[in-house]
């Protein structure tokens, strides 16, 4: 054999015996280091206005609803941290003169009795929407949330034509318009 051939096959030998030896397992456990969320300042939703022209016993009226971030409520912190300003929502309540038939504002306060130990403590006033009149009442509904999730308490706020405010759960399921009584009958 030729010296070349001698060298290569040498290399050779010595590249597969080394490939071959086993490597020395470490009993170090290796944990990717996880960083802690960077809070931002409090997280405010914003402001939200909503006008709805409707009749009621047979009169025109207009409900106007704005939602507002009011730092001079307590505000929420979810789980890792974040804080979040809780809203303040007021409700209009306007003739077709223009004069005012009712006025009200809401803080999460306004709902503390159908409310939860834990929406109390960590959910925040998220929404009051026009819903319809039924009989002598205007419904809205509103609803408390937990922020940045999907997590809410649906409410049902009623204003009579009184004045009288009632608020409740919506436990009433959307059943896009189809009666209830008429599911049961199927």
């Amino acid at each position: 054999m030729n010296r070349i051939t001698l060298m290569l096959a040498a290399v050779l030998a010595t590249g597969l015996l080394s490939g071959c030896k086993q490597k020395k397992q470490s009993e170090d456990i290796i944990v990717r280091k996880t960083e802690e969320p960077q809070h931002q300042g409090p997280i405010r939703m914003q402001e939200y206005k909503q006008t709805k022209d409707f009749k009621w016993l047979g009169k025109d009226y207009q409900a106007d609803i704005r939602r507002m971030p009011d730092d001079s409520l307590r505000m929420v912190k979810d789980e890792t941290g974040q804080l979040f300003v809780d809203n303040r929502i007021t409700l209009n309540i306007f003739r077709s003169d223009g004069s005012t038939c009712f006025s009200r504002t809401f803080t999460k306060a306004s709902f503390d009795e159908v409310l939860d130990d834990d929406y109390r403590r960590t959910g925040i006033l998220e929404g009051l929407v026009f819903d319809r009149v039924e009989d002598n009442s205007v419904l809205f509904a509103g609803s408390v949330c937990h922020p940045q999730t999907d997590e809410y308490i649906p409410l049902v706020v009623s204003v009579s034509n009184f004045g009288d405010v009632t608020i409740k759960r919506d436990d009433q399921m959307d059943t896009n318009g189809i009666d209830e009584d008429t599911i049961n009958q199927e």
